[in-house]
């Protein structure tokens, strides 16, 4: 590929970036985070439960039964609500999306421009300056800078590059202000190589969905035979006119639509992504919602988590008496006001001593990864110098190095101020001969206020954390002990590491690891799962992507790496740890209060299944209507679950998710099913009309409902009982009022006397069930 001449002084032309945009010589086109309005829109309409409702009120408008067509009334509704949640997420998302998205500063037509960093192309020039991400390899084409490559390599060490030297995408400037020449762009940079091997589609490891589909499957299988043998029973055993048969075989199936279930989850999910955006955290994914709520285990690394990511001064020791402390840090004020530099060390120096003292600088030496030290010459005060004692003093630091020692293993960095009358030798650059010692420095990473606060809280969760670094085992080690981490003294170094079965033995052991490879995080992720974890993995660099991409749950902090926040499920974009509490309750809130809504819907899913198998073999008229089964999930099932679905809930999950709603579903499924066939018992003798019968159904029915109502409001609160009274005045008011619209006539005293025994009958059987499921069979499962 020809390429164009540099220019640091003007860049690329705009004819230039056009020629290079249509070669495909660009970084790349952003990938969408959400779907489209359309597409929203389309998977809300196009539903196999909504083809279903169609052809279901189309065959009761044949036979001009209209009012029983009211259901359709109700999927439209719910169509149009899950369509209103998942767009206000989608809006929520993009806007967050919007903010948090990179910007690169490049020279064009000699003025620097922002743009998308999607829209650098090859050649262009590229301004950098400290605390810039480099977005694109390029090469150094005017300026120097030092570079911090940790989310590269792992290591925080600053490297110095020079005019032709090469800048890694996805690296940080710590210092120094430069021009560079863009080589690579897409595919080709050097941080989408390393993401390359992460692009692979993962399924979705969510069981709700799993559940939900399995549900589904099964319903839907059953749905064509239950419907066709029926209408068969209804037309020629029960001798019903063509429309009854229509009317009761279409009320059979509607009640075995779970439509609701379905709807319930993207609104609680989708309500989350809400909820979340208040806490500063974007959702890229609806089901990591579920999967925050099983998190047993959370790796996460040193910075951004434990650390601010920043240095702060503990103390200074003074090694002569000739100066008082106020004089030595009045030189460290004035070396670092002086210097300016930008990187953490010197920043931690002038937050300790921000009293500039104002001296007359004569000659400075900035700071240099390749020196380690830097310092200013003053007019009246000789030259100060700050930095690595051993670079300062060589040989002689020797007697200070058991300091340095035991500073390290508390996990503090120790650097030298040193003081010599004479200015710097060899052109400023040297250092004067009788440079002497006069303090020692001790830095430390600066802990979040919030670590201990968010440690004890997983803690106090059981969630295990593991602490995965690049940096020194030891000094990892000694910071999460400061943080409060629960058994920081569990360390281990991982370049002692070099099998699978090593590193799977130490997860089960160590708490802290230090000096891993990205590999090694991906080797970790995958043992923990291996263990039957649910692994959650928090990261901000290109060397977490792997392990990001292959966790449960994996959430990116935003000041890190493009590829870490692509990758991720969740985006903190705050980059602050502390967010985790309130985003991991929020996962059990959904998930909680989806198990408890859920159960509802699948009690009327498996009781519409189980009776209308049951009326293929008994004469009688199927003995509900579809207008009757809307009535009873309007105000039994729908309203209800929607409202405590969203109510606050920071339970810990247990159990698993199908489990747990078939063992809150089969107690009332039972009793209904039962009732229904007691009554249809009672009613061979009895002998009562259809319609009295039918009525008498639904009243049974609306009783176990919201019997079964009354259980899951439980335990009651003031939200709770208003719920509750409210559904059930909601019914008789429509009982009263609406009778004829519901098909239903009012009570007579035969239809009362066998309506009392059965109400108790059901309430004894729904007791019995549950004590059957919850004390026997659950137990056994368990």
């Amino acid at each position: 590929m020809e390429r164009l001449p540099t220019d640091t002084q003007t860049g690329l032309s705009r004819e230039e970036v056009r020629t290079r945009t249509q070669q495909g010589l660009i970084n790349g086109e952003e990938e969408m985070k959400t779907q489209s309005v359309g597409q929203i829109v389309r998977k809300n309409i196009i539903t196999p439960f909504n083809i279903l409702n169609l052809i279901l009120g189309a065959l009761v408008f044949s036979v001009g039964s209209y009012k029983n067509m009211l259901f359709i009334g109700v999927a439209v509704c719910n169509t149009i609500v899950g369509c209103f949640q998942e767009i206000r997420a989608k809006k929520t998302i993009d806007k967050l999306s919007l903010i948090s998205s990179p910007k690169a500063h490049v020279l064009r037509d000699g003025k620097l421009w922002d743009i998308s960093v999607s829209h650098i192309v090859l050649d262009d020039i590229l301004q950098l300056t400290t605390g810039n991400q480099i977005c694109s390899d390029c090469v150094v084409a005017s300026g120097s800078c030092e570079v911090n490559e940790s989310l590269i390599t792992g290591e925080s060490d600053p490297i110095v590059k020079q005019v032709g030297d090469h800048l890694l995408s996805g690296s940080f400037i710590v210092s120094g202000t430069c021009r560079a020449q863009v080589e690579h762009v897409g595919k080709e940079n050097y941080a989408a190589k390393i993401t390359g091997s992460a692009k692979y589609v993962k399924k979705t490891n969510s069981e709700i969905m799993k559940s939900i589909n399995l549900i589904i499957r099964i319903i839907g299988f059953a749905l064509i035979p239950v419907g066709l043998v029926l209408f068969y029973k209804e037309m020629v055993v029960s001798n019903s006119s063509y429309a009854q048969a229509i009317v009761s075989t279409v009320a059979a199936l509607v009640g075995m639509v779970p439509e609701g279930l379905v709807l319930l989850t993207s609104i609680v999910l989708a309500s989350s992504v809400v909820r979340l955006s208040f806490h500063n955290a974007l959702v890229q994914e609806l089901y990591s919602i579920e999967m925050l709520a099983r998190v047993d285990t959370i790796c996460l690394d040193k910075t951004g988590t434990i650390t601010e990511g920043a240095m702060q001064v503990d103390e200074m020791e003074p090694l002569i008496n000739t100066l008082t402390p106020e004089q030595m840090g009045a030189a460290v004020a004035a070396v670092t006001f002086t210097l300016q530099d930008q990187n953490p060390t010197a920043q931690a120096m002038r937050e300790k001593y921000p009293d500039n003292p104002g001296w007359e600088s004569l000659s400075t030496v900035p700071f240099s990864s390749a020196r380690k030290w830097s310092g200013v010459n003053f007019a009246d005060h000789g030259t100060f110098v700050i930095g690595a004692g051993e670079f300062i003093m060589g040989e002689r630091f020797a007697s200070l190095h058991e300091k340095e020692d035991k500073a390290a293993a508390k996990g503090q960095r120790v650097l030298l101020l040193a003081h010599s009358s004479l200015p710097f030798e060899a052109d400023g650059r040297e250092l004067p001969t009788d440079i002497q010692p006069i303090a020692l420095l001790y830095l430390s990473d600066r802990i979040r206020k919030s670590a201990r606060e968010t440690l004890q809280y997983f803690a106090d969760q059981n969630v295990d954390l593991k602490v995965i670094s690049g940096d020194s085992a030891v000094t990892v080690a000694n910071i999460a002990k400061k943080a409060g981490l629960e058994h920081a003294d569990r360390w281990v170094d991982a370049t002692t590491l070099h099998t699978n079965e090593e590193i799977q033995a130490a997860v089960r052991k160590y708490t802290v690891f230090g000096r891993v490879t990205p590999q090694q995080k991906l080797q970790i992720v995958k043992a923990l799962k291996a263990d039957g974890h649910t692994v959650a993995m928090t990261g901000d660099g290109v060397n977490d992507v792997l392990a990001l991409k292959e966790s449960d749950c994996s959430i990116a902090m935003a000041s890190g790496s493009d590829a870490a926040r692509t990758v991720s499920q969740i985006v903190l974009l705050d980059s602050d740890f502390a967010s985790m509490p309130h985003i991991v309750a929020e996962g059990r809130r959904s998930i909680n209060n989806l198990q408890r809504s859920s159960s509802l819907f699948l009690i009327k899913a498996f009781f519409s299944t189980i009776l209308a198998v049951c009326f293929i073999f008994i004469q009688s008229r199927y003995p509900f209507q579809p207008i009757q089964f809307t009535l009873l999930n309007a105000l039994a099932i729908g309203f209800p679950s929607f409202v405590l679905s969203l109510e606050p809930n920071r339970e810990r999950l247990h159990g698993r998710f199908m489990l747990n709603i078939i063992k809150k579903a089969i107690p009332g499924t039972l009793t209904m099913v039962f009732s229904v066939l007691l009554l249809e018992a009672v009613n061979f003798y009895v002998k009562l009309p259809y319609e009295q019968l039918s009525t008498a159904a639904v009243v049974l029915m609306a009783f176990t409902m919201f019997m079964i109502l009354f259980r899951v409001c439980m335990p009651f609160n003031g939200k709770h009982v208003l719920l509750f009274v409210t559904m059930c005045v909601a019914f008789v008011l429509a009982y009263i009022f609406m009778g004829n619209m519901f098909s239903l006539t009012p009570l007579n005293a035969p239809m009362l006397l066998i309506l009392l025994p059965l109400i108790f009958a059901s309430v004894s059987m729904f007791m019995m069930f549950l004590h059957l499921i919850e004390r026997i069979l659950m137990r056994r499962v368990n």
